[in-house]
């Protein structure tokens, strides 16, 4: 789901269309297995299956490390500070009980059957304009600790919250594949996304709430607990330092000097009781509220500046500057600071210690995800995704499929959606001319619907899903991939019956 870098002008390689194609096969088989069988930490096989696919394809060691390196900082300088920064958001909503509060009026509003559709539906509106990754370091939190709450399964109520995130991400504007993609093709935007929403809302109940319910009961994930938006004990909270966590009257530590020379007449020497016992209040519900929506509202604001604003005004600049992910998710972080932290009654001290304790349990997702992204950039360097895009060039097939089948083969063989709807617009985009105003918006719809087809390992977001819901390859493979695939399926019959009636 991540776009990094783009496919370079010229292949990294002269191999031929069957060593390429050998060479992807030979690749994603070898981090599969090293996984399943050799029991490989992914991030390790990830690099291999980069180099096996390099090797294969006859690209030269230095290109493969470069290709690679390039894959990892461009993903790190992506999603990397989008996973920190949410990460943040989340320890704060955590360590104040903001999240629980959520939780808590969530749980009371909406009963257990109706959770997986209120996750679906919450979800979907999130994530309009959101990136993918984004809506994910949000929503996963709450996801966790709803199903911890309520003792639903996990997959019952993840599956539904990814399936409204993939389907906005993928079919409606102004998320990055569907722009480029309506440029690209001359279509309409306000035809693309009023049926692009057409086909959203069927398209997100079944790969949700349905197949979710099903899945549930062939994956019984188990959150990691390491990533659990819960609270952390008392003691937890106390640094263990001279002064054993005590706070001066500014709310900084007690050092061992301080206590050892109480008369030094350092301002602020007069000693408080421990950081963890220090006096505190639940945070407003509105407060929580507004730390997980602050992003979305502004990013939204952005979405909608690109809509209605000519480009170059002072309004347009400043809400494309507000609503960048990266700019969004730090208000976020600051907002919380002052209203969860500060306003709760928790020092300097401590809101920086639940900052900094908010990252640890992600560093691992963050090279998994970086390497993910490497992977995928072997991939396109080699030339694997100019190979299908020109086998499918001369194909003789409608508009849409040929839109759909390209958009699918680049997305299987690249990983990227967004890669996957730039090159297959570009490549039917001569078609477009021959159609009617309403028939091109729904081409990039199709086109869309399959740069969705089957996430797998060559994709940043499938060891995304992976690592935060705590799955195994081959159960995320059942489930996330699967979902991604009907998503793909059931979007595309959905294109295909308007076509009937437009």
């Amino acid at each position: 789901m991540v776009t990094l870098l783009a496919a370079p002008a010229e292949p990294l390689t002269n191999a031929g269309d069957t060593q390429l194609v050998l060479a992807a096969l030979l690749g994603i088989a070898a981090v599969v297995l090293l996984i399943a069988w050799g029991k490989v930490h992914p991030f390790l096989a990830l690099i291999l299956g980069a180099a096996v696919l390099g090797v294969v394809a006859a690209v030269p060691v230095d290109k493969i490390v470069t290709s690679f390196s390039g894959g990892v900082g461009s993903t790190v300088g992506g999603v990397g500070l989008l996973i920190a920064l949410g990460a943040m958001i989340g320890g704060l909503l955590a360590e104040s009980g903001g999240a629980d509060g959520i939780v808590e009026r969530v749980v009371g509003r909406v009963s257990g059957s109706a959770l997986p559709w209120a996750m679906a539906g919450v979800a979907a509106l999130i994530g309009l304009p959101l990136f993918f990754e984004v809506g994910v370091v949000l929503l996963v939190p709450i996801v966790l600790l709803v199903s911890l709450r309520v003792d639903v399964p996990l997959m019952k109520i993840g599956i539904p919250a990814l399936a409204g995130l993939s389907v906005l991400h993928g079919l409606v504007p102004p998320h990055p594949g569907p722009l480029v993609a309506i440029d690209a093709l001359g279509a309409n935007l306000g035809q693309t996304l009023a049926l692009g929403l057409l086909v959203a809302i069927p398209t997100v109940i079944i790969a949700g709430p349905v197949f979710g319910n099903l899945i549930a009961r062939y994956v019984p994930a188990t959150a990691p607990a390491a990533l659990l938006p819960t609270r952390r004990d008392t003691a937890d909270r106390s640094p263990t330092r001279p002064g054993d966590g005590r706070l001066d009257a500014d709310g900084d530590l007690v050092t061992e000097d301080d206590l050892l020379n109480p008369g030094t007449g350092r301002p602020g020497a007069a000693i408080e009781e421990p950081a963890g016992r220090r006096s505190t209040r639940p945070p407003a519900l509105w407060a929580a509220v507004v730390t997980v929506l602050l992003p979305v509202v502004l990013m939204l604001l952005r979405a909608i500046g690109e809509l209605t604003l000519d480009e170059g005004t002072a309004g347009r600049k400043a809400l494309d500057i507000v609503g960048t992910p990266i700019i969004a998710l730090l208000a976020g972080v600051i907002f919380a600071m002052i209203f969860l932290g500060y306003r709760s009654g928790f020092s300097r001290t401590q809101v920086s210690g639940f900052l900094g304790g908010s990252l640890p349990p992600i560093a691992g997702i963050l090279l998994i995800v970086a390497a993910g992204g490497g992977f995928k950039q072997v991939l396109v360097d080699a030339g694997v995704g100019d190979l299908v895009a020109d086998a499918a060039e001369g194909a003789n097939l409608s508009p849409l499929l040929l839109g759909w089948l390209v958009a699918v083969g680049i997305r299987v063989a690249t990983g990227s959606a967004t890669v996957a709807t730039i090159t297959a617009a570009g490549i039917v985009a001569p078609l477009a001319a021959t159609l009617q105003g309403p028939e091109v918006a729904l081409l990039a719809l199709a086109i869309g619907c399959g740069s969705l087809f089957f996430s797998h390992v060559n994709d940043a977001g499938f060891w995304l899903v992976k690592e935060y819901f705590g799955l195994t390859v081959g159960q995320t493979i059942k489930s996330w991939s699967v979902m991604e695939t009907i998503i793909s399926v059931v979007g595309f019959l959905g294109v295909l019956l308007l076509d009937v009636f437009i």
